[in-house]
């Protein structure tokens, strides 16, 4: 009777692994379909849900089938009321987030899944079994899972910090050297472990190495991270994206997790993808961004700055409607502002006036890849009026006015003919191109990156002092009365 029952007992178990490998191979699909969803305004909404839930159904699915050492999961209650914590914790941050810090959420969300990739595989660590052999499969996984786990989390945290205003930059060019040491021990201990790990007399390994590597680790993290600021910060928050990516792969391949590996892929590759742009967009060096060497720089500035020339409200409205093309420029000041709604609100205006009007990103503008898109998603703007970079540029000096509003650096000509300047190289939207230039800002503030903005000294820019919001709305009513 108890051979029948094991018989019995091994056939749900090898049904139920199957129907569990089935799960998360559907969820797997679905989260290639979301993310191919993604790449469309008009379907994001929906690939964000088909991918929310895919992973739902692996959750669902695990619960349900997985088994250790034949025996199913335990603690469900516990399990589940964490699960509905974490949603409800996430859905009303999310909700209440506001569009300016959208930056911090993305980075404390990074870093949390940094975080769990590296308890996976420290808690996995301890029930390695090297007495058959050194278990190379289970170390190449755990080791650097710590690793890129750790970096993530911490890393992300303290560029919440930089980004929320908490913390504020360390340049100092002395960080370079170390940060390389660190990345270099981190290297060999993870060679060391592998080359010579210390097996005890019972089979297990060690653990002193893994929580050595764990400290170096969040070290390396936080003095990779501190350096780094101004305009380079998108860079940093895609990097450490693809990294949180990388360390879930890694728990994948280690649990034999097909749901887990393709996710933790997808995000890891689709971040390093991100993050080779946003260096290529921002002229800066892949291996500087690891070496935690860039965010400055550069010569003192030496090139005088000229005379701002202010225009009215009334003025400036009767240039735009009298135009015939107008590129608006946003930037992280509009969304300070909360005025894309009355900035689409202006832009239809000018279409009855038969202005032709288009929107140019670039691609860092705001505080993350991506954050204009969205800002003005959020709007209604239809998404054929935003134009990229490279496709807008050359439509410039065929341009009447081009109305930058709240952006700074990505507009400032200083990346193309002064050396000096730590952005010097950085592609730039060449709003200076224009025929007319009109800026909106509350002062004559630097930008993300402290420098100096000579767009604004230029002898076709007009500075249109005030709130984003309050400007528009006056405009609007201008408009309105032509």
């Amino acid at each position: 009777m108890n051979t029948i029952h094991e018989v019995i007992k091994t056939l749900r178990f090898t049904e139920g692994q199957s129907l569990l490998e089935l799960i998360y191979l559907i969820a797997s699909v679905l989260f290639v379909f979301g993310l191919k969803m993604l790449s469309k305004p008009d379907t994001a909404k929906k690939g964000n849900l088909w991918a929310a839930f895919g992973m739902s159904f692996a959750i669902v699915g695990t619960i349900l089938f997985h088994r250790v050492d034949g025996e199913p999961i335990r603690h469900i209650p516990l399990i589940l009321l964490a699960f509905a914590i974490g949603a409800t914790a996430g859905w009303i941050i999310a909700r209440r987030v506001k569009m300016t810090a959208m930056p911090q959420l993305v980075s404390l969300f990074n870093g949390m899944g940094g975080a769990c990739a590296a308890l996976i595989a420290l808690m996995e660590f301890p029930h390695i079994d090297a007495a058959g052999g050194v278990p190379y499969g289970q170390l190449i996984t755990i080791m650097p899972g710590v690793m890129i786990g750790t970096v993530s989390f911490t890393g992300s945290m303290i560029a919440f910090g930089k980004l929320n205003g908490n913390i504020g930059d360390l340049r100092t060019k002395a960080l370079r050297p170390v940060n390389i040491l660190l990345l270099m021990i981190m290297l060999s201990l993870i060679v060391w472990v592998m080359v010579r790990p210390d097996v005890h007399a019972d089979g297990h390994i060690g653990a002193w190495p893994v929580y050595l590597l764990l400290g170096l680790s969040a070290i390396y993290g936080v003095l990779f991270v501190m350096p780094i600021g101004g305009a380079d910060m998108p860079v940093v928050i895609s990097l450490l994206n693809s990294f949180t990516g990388l360390a879930a792969a890694f728990g994948g391949f280690l649990y034999h997790n097909q749901a887990m590996l393709t996710g933790g892929i997808l995000v890891g590759s689709a971040g390093t993808i991100l993050t080779v742009l946003m260096c290529n967009a921002m002229n800066r060096s892949l291996i500087n961004v690891i070496a935690g060497a860039f965010g400055g720089g550069g010569a003192p500035q030496t090139k005088e700055a000229g005379t701002v020339k202010e225009i009215s409200v009334n003025d400036t409205a009767v240039l735009l409607a009298y135009s015939k093309k107008v590129i608006v420029v946003p930037g992280y000041g509009l969304a300070v502002a909360q005025a894309q709604h009355l900035c689409n609100e202006m832009v239809k205006l000018l279409e009855e006036h038969g202005v032709e009007v288009q929107f140019a990103i670039h691609p860092v503008a705001g505080r993350m890849p991506g954050h204009m898109n969205v800002l003005l998603a959020e709007a209604d703007v239809p998404y054929d009026k935003l134009k990229e970079m490279d496709e807008i540029n050359p439509e410039l000096p065929n341009t009447d006015v081009v109305v930058v509003i709240g952006a700074n650096d990505v507009v400032n000509p200083a990346a193309e003919d002064d050396p000096s300047s730590p952005i010097y190289g950085m592609p730039i939207i060449r709003a200076h191109t224009a025929r007319n230039i009109i800026v909106m800002k509350r002062g004559m503030g630097k930008g993300y990156a402290d420098i100096e903005n000579f767009l604004f000294y230029d002898p076709k820019t007009r500075m249109l002092f005030g709130n984003a919001k309050d400007s528009l709305q006056k405009l609007i009513e201008e408009i309105k009365n032509l």
